[in-house]
């Protein structure tokens, strides 16, 4: 629909991908998972056992009159051969919304024709948002429900059967003769609903052209590192800088390409001890020989940071430069970050004691995404005498490329961010070791046995939303939420067991657990408590209608107690990489 490349939910049948959004959606679409969706193309559209066609109206959709008509084979779309200035043509046809894929989709205004009422406007209904006794009518995959103005009713209906509702109906309809008051009413309230979801999604569209326009979040340009507080830099006497074996007369001396001992040893050569002077071309920190970047927006990772120039294989892209703070100062800084729900850090350790906190000073260095899959790495360099962070490539990257370097986050806790980074070894959050997907990548084997360690689920078991999530200790349970979702401001403390594990009632351990939601029952209150649904016969409660579990939960959303109790937490930065979100 939109063509930009977010969280998908994907067709488990064929190629269509779509938004998780009512305005992506096609209608009629089935829900299995957060991840997965049979689309609406795959519905047989039958009717007492036979292969329904479509209703197409009586004129032209371009020219609004009657006529010999060309109509579409999967919509009510009718046109006169001469206004497509095409012949008309043997055999089945399709309009060209059809042959594009254009699909009827939630909140939409259309014209619905059942039996043999006249064309009506109705709304398209999420299913999961309509009376439960409209649930639980027959329908097949294709179908979703409308629900009719003026007479307030909702029905069953598909793509055959609806077209469009466009801004100037109601003028066009009204001067039509046989229009009741019940018709008359379903026009204004039409018109009405139509303007209302018109002024929403302008809303949107101009709220995220100004957030996709907006320059980056305000920060101060520095060019090196300034130390904060009790910090010292260490500045080395020239005696104690180490001397290479490289010599002026050399083609390229301490390049990439030589055997410099300083470069092998990540020393970075002094001007006035290196035997090359100034010839010398391992000083590019001190000479900030930056490859040329620019701050690019990128599709659902924030803005990043894209090489201008092509770069070989053990290239200096950047100094990672930023304010230089002691542990102490460090931790002072997440703890506020967490109370003002800050999620996007971007501190790097460099030595056991000394943080760089590129946050609110530091250079484009800053802006570089995390991947699963990077073409840059960082390197600890001792300059003058002291460490210093860059960023160097670890493949020939072409110019225009996005810059990426795994961040190896450290997580607090049992919190973990999930990351976006799109690459084939997605380990799902960032700090992760990211999983083999071929026999290249294929781990070698731990003699150790690995205990207590399960892979958890990508999203909110409430929500279904990624994000920072907070993970179940429980032994084989792959359960991850929100802290909001469970009505909490600060994470768990030590080993922590999520809600689904405890009654909904009583709050004892339960022995029977609802598939679709957090909600379960212990063995006095799970007598009919739950029933098997349509998805393989899973366990649904309630609050899910059994025969699409997965789109009808009405409350399951909402936690249904605080399972934990507030302590103390250590937070401590990480050893190497970078303490930052997408």
């Amino acid at each position: 629909i939109c063509f930009h490349t977010c969280r998908l939910i994907r067709c488990i049948r064929c190629p269509l991908a779509y938004h998780t959004g009512d305005s992506c959606v096609a209608a009629g679409s089935v829900i299995i998972t957060h991840h997965i969706m049979i689309c609406s193309n795959h519905g047989s559209a039958k009717r007492n056992g036979l292969l329904s066609s479509p209703v197409n109206v009586g004129w032209c959709f371009l020219c609004a009159r009657g006529g010999k008509l060309l109509c579409c084979d999967s919509c009510p779309a009718s046109f006169h051969p001469e206004c497509l200035e095409m012949e008309m043509p043997e055999g089945s046809w399709s309009c060209s919304d059809c042959r594009a894929g254009k699909k009827p989709h939630y909140k939409q205004i259309v014209w619905v024709k059942l039996g043999n009422y006249r064309w009506w406007p109705a709304e398209i209904c999420n299913p999961r948002l309509v009376p439960s006794n409209i649930q639980s009518l027959r329908h097949d995959i294709g179908d979703f429900p409308v629900f009719f103005f003026g007479s307030h009713d909702y029905y069953w209906i598909n793509q055959g059967r609806v077209f469009p509702y466009v801004e100037n109906d109601k003028n066009f309809v009204t001067g039509q003769i046989n229009i009741n008051k019940t018709f008359k009413k379903a026009l204004e309230e039409a018109a009405r609903r139509f303007q209302e979801l018109k002024a929403q999604r302008e809303s949107r569209e101009a709220l995220e052209q100004e957030r996709n326009s907006r320059k980056p979040p305000p920060y101060k340009f520095i060019k090196s590192n300034k130390p904060v507080g009790k910090v010292q830099v260490h500045v080395a006497d020239l005696s104690e800088i180490p001397r290479c074996n490289c010599r002026s007369t050399d083609e390229h001396p301490c390049s990439l390409d030589s055997q410099c001992l300083n470069r092998m040893l990540q020393y970075e050569c002094h001007p006035q001890v290196c035997p090359a002077g100034d010839t010398c071309e391992n000083q590019c920190f001190s000479k900030r020989l930056y490859a040329e970047t620019e701050v690019i927006k990128t599709d659902g990772r924030g803005w990043g940071l894209r090489t201008n120039q092509a770069l070989r294989k053990g290239d200096f892209v950047t100094e990672y430069v930023g304010e230089v703070i002691d542990s102490e100062e460090c931790q002072q800084r997440i703890k506020r970050a967490h109370e003002n729900h800050v999620t996007n850090f971007y501190m790097l350790t460099l030595t056991k004691d000394r943080v760089i906190d590129a946050g609110p000073k530091g250079n484009s260095s800053r802006f570089m995404n995390h991947s699963c899959s990077p073409n840059c790495e960082t390197q600890k360099w001792t300059v003058n005498g002291d460490v210093r962070i860059g960023l160097f490539t670890l493949c020939d990257i072409e110019a225009g490329t996005e810059l990426t370097f795994n961040y190896n986050l450290h997580c607090v806790g049992n919190r973990r961010t999930s990351c976006h980074c799109g690459s084939d070894n997605c380990s799902g959050f960032l700090g992760v070791q990211p999983t083999a997907r071929n026999a290249k990548l294929k781990p070698k084997k731990r003699k150790m046995r690995m205990e207590g360690k399960h892979t958890h689920e990508y999203f909110c078991f409430c929500c279904g939303e990624g994000g920072e999530l907070v993970m179940c200790d429980r032994k084989d349970c792959p359960k991850a939420y929100h802290l909001l979702c469970l009505n909490l401001t600060k994470p768990p403390y030590g080993r922590w067991e999520c809600p689904w594990h405890d009654c909904s009632v009583c709050g004892a351990p339960a022995s029977s657990l609802c598939d679709f939601c957090p909600r379960s029952f212990c063995r006095d209150h799970e007598a009919g408590a739950l029933t098997a649904s349509s998805l393989e016969d899973r366990p649904c409660c309630s609050s899910h209608n059994p025969l699409s579990p997965l789109g009808s939960s009405s409350s399951s959303t909402q936690p249904r107690r605080s399972a934990m109790s507030p302590a103390k937490v250590k937070e401590e930065p990480e050893e190497s990489g970078q303490s930052a979100t997408e």
